[in-house]
């Protein structure tokens, strides 16, 4: 151990002459805890919730898409998912239709979003398998009471609600694709329900409904064309790259968009709050600084003798800056590691116990969500320690340009 860091951890362990420094400084420590706490605490709460949004909406959406520019649907694409079924990070791969429609019941008429899909690929590029909450998932022909045979559809639970319908009710869809003139009559088809899913996600809950490919192709006209291809990855923080290979293989006319592409306003605006609560609750630690400024100028006031008889001793001006530096530092130090540990631990304690609870009909779960991750503590220990050393700049450098003789004058 230097000597220059022994002096300074003594003159933070000493009595001090005026009791107001010692108070000074426990407060300065308190504050950095504080800071650094409320810092990991709301990051481990923003990243929960980003998690759990993103999961929802990656479960109801595939991580990668692929389509046309024209959205006038994809003609051959069964040799477009040859292409590139063999891309790295690629698991699984399902057709889709997705286009607009109306629904109509006994209860109600509205419009809404129709999905056509691939029952038995669809459930390996989402989560809609695990999001049914009654009934099953069944799309195709099923049979009625008087013995005809319908297509089945899925509703949103929302959606259900709003129509008044219940497993083994008709509904008819209307599509106005092909409708081109005024007074023509829109392409309709009868479904029965088969069942309801649930994402957690209001405007779906509320405005999709999920039939067969087959069925949505007769709807919309579509004849064996498709509006997409859906993908599932190994990690959803591949789209980016993955997208790049299959714009690469394919080229013009295919689009390629990401999930992050298709809720791009979202996450950036939830990324954007993350950086501006931790830019607020930094000023906590600024708070903090500002004692550890005033109590090393006490303390260099109180020291000046001290000062002057290690300077007369051969102490140089830097050595002097060193101890103050490491004054400073230490109250940093001490309260971010404390700071720290305290936001872990009741982090972990939510993660386990649950004890802050959310109503369920204002937010998608129920309970507080916590997502730590290491980035987080790495940064905010770094700024912690970073805006505690500036602090220290100033005293320290105040207390290296005492003289020794003035110092010790009097002594």
């Amino acid at each position: 151990m230097s000597y220059e860091l022994f002096i300074a951890l003594r003159y933070l362990k000493s009595k001090r002459k005026t009791g107001f420094i010692s108070l000074i400084t426990y407060i300065s420590v308190a504050g950095v805890v504080i800071g650094v706490a409320a810092l990991i605490i709301v990051l481990s709460v923003m990243n929960g919730f980003e998690s759990e949004v993103r999961s929802r909406f990656i479960g109801v959406d595939a991580h990668v898409k692929v389509r046309t520019f024209h959205h006038k649907g994809l003609a051959n694409y069964q040799s477009v998912m040859k292409q590139i079924e063999n891309i790295p990070h690629i698991k699984a791969m399902s057709p889709y239709i997705a286009n607009k429609g109306l629904i109509l019941s006994k209860e109600e008429t509205t419009g809404l979003l129709i999905r056509g899909i691939d029952q038995k690929s669809a459930i390996n590029i989402s989560d809609l398998g695990k999001n049914i909450n009654f009934g099953k998932l069944e799309l195709g022909p099923v049979k009625t009471e008087s013995g005809r045979e319908l297509p089945g559809i899925v509703l949103g639970f929302h959606l259900a609600d709003r129509l008044a319908v219940t497993l083994g009710d008709k509904v008819t869809l209307a599509s106005f694709a092909g409708v081109k003139r005024f007074g023509q009559m829109p392409n309709m088809a009868q479904f029965i329900v088969t069942g309801y899913f649930e994402t957690g996600l209001y405007e779906f809950d509320d405005n999709l409904v999920y039939i067969s490919l087959s069925s949505a192709q007769k709807l919309f006209q579509m004849g064996d064309n498709i509006s997409g291809i859906g993908l599932r990855l190994d990690n959803y923080e591949h789209a980016g790259v993955v997208a790049d290979e299959i714009r690469n293989r394919l080229g013009y006319p295919y689009a390629v968009e990401t999930w992050f592409d298709l809720n791009k306003n979202l996450f950036a605006w939830m990324q954007i709050e993350k950086w501006a609560a931790f830019i607020i609750l930094s000023l906590i630690i600024m708070v903090a600084a500002f004692n550890i400024v005033s109590t090393l100028i006490m303390v260099t006031m109180e020291k000046t003798k001290d000062i002057g008889i290690l300077k007369s001793m051969g102490a140089t001006s830097a050595s002097i800056r060193r101890i103050f530096t490491f004054e400073g530092l230490f109250v940093g130090v001490v309260g971010t590691a404390i700071g720290s540990v305290i936001g872990y631990g009741l982090c972990w304690a939510q993660l386990k116990y649950k004890f802050f609870a959310l109503p369920m009909d204002v937010y998608i779960i129920n309970w507080l969500p916590i997502q730590m991750k290491w980035t987080d503590f790495t940064m905010i220990t770094v700024a912690s320690i970073f805006i505690t050393f500036i602090a220290s700049v100033y005293p320290a450098h105040k207390a290296a340009k005492l003289d020794p003789v003035a110092a010790i004058r009097y002594e």
